[in-house]
């Protein structure tokens, strides 16, 4: 098929995936700044406080299901970014050329760094499997009780220099985006001089807003676990 087989077609398929991700991260991360609510209307902790509640919320059946589609968007979106990147280096004749070969390449250090900044995401996005994702939804999967949320908070943001690779994390997460969201829609057709202006303030808008959203998240969890709670 043409979406598969051409170049196009990948990058459309990248752009959508990247899309949905994007969708992801905005609802993962306004659940998790429920934290931070909690914290100044005194419920961190609490059973009814709005984390546990979004927890909650994201536990059901119905949400649950839609984990294995995630999981599908991320893989879909890493392997063709990995193939995408390899293609475009081998049509151009080495990393050399593909440093100054075009002008989306030059437009800024995300745009020319956007594979390095994908690998970075990547492996930061394996500690946190590991840190949330296995004591949560991977044991409601295997019919065991999940951990407090709260806790693995207060667990994972705890120790400073945790906190500092996470926040380190969202950087490249904030980089990543920059580049990625304006270049979504120029693959869609959006590539007008005025739009381009536009998409671009636009992506630097919502990358700082994720970035912000969990880096509070972040932040607020490790005061709790030293200061607050102690």
């Amino acid at each position: 098929m043409f979406i598969f087989n051409s170049s196009i077609g990948k990058k459309f398929i990248q752009s959508i995936s990247g899309a949905f991700l994007i969708l992801f991260l905005l609802l993962h991360g306004t659940i998790n700044f429920f934290s931070v609510i909690d914290t100044f209307t005194g419920k961190f902790g609490a059973p009814d406080g709005l984390f546990q509640l979004g927890c909650d919320f994201m536990a059901l059946p119905i949400v649950t299901i839609m984990v294995p589609v995630l999981a599908l968007g991320f893989v879909v979106h890493v392997g063709y970014g990995c193939w995408l990147t390899f293609q475009n280096l081998a049509a151009r004749g080495g990393i050399k050329r593909y440093e100054v070969s075009s002008k989306a390449a030059t437009d800024s250090w995300s745009a020319r760094n956007m594979f390095v900044l994908g690998i970075l995401i990547l492996g930061a996005l394996g500690l946190h499997l590991m840190d949330f994702w296995a004591h949560m939804q991977l044991q409601e999967f295997m019919g065991n009780e999940a951990e407090n949320p709260y806790t693995l908070l207060t667990t994972t943001f705890g120790p400073w220099w945790l906190t500092a690779l996470y926040l380190l994390w969202f950087v490249a997460v904030w980089f990543h985006l920059c580049h990625g969201f304006w270049s979504m829609f120029q693959t869609i057709g959006w590539s007008g001089q005025k739009w381009m202006k536009r998409l671009k303030v636009i992506g630097i808008i919502v990358a700082t807003l994720i970035f912000l959203i969990f880096a509070a998240v972040a932040v607020n969890a490790f005061i709790q676990a030293n200061f607050l709670m102690a």
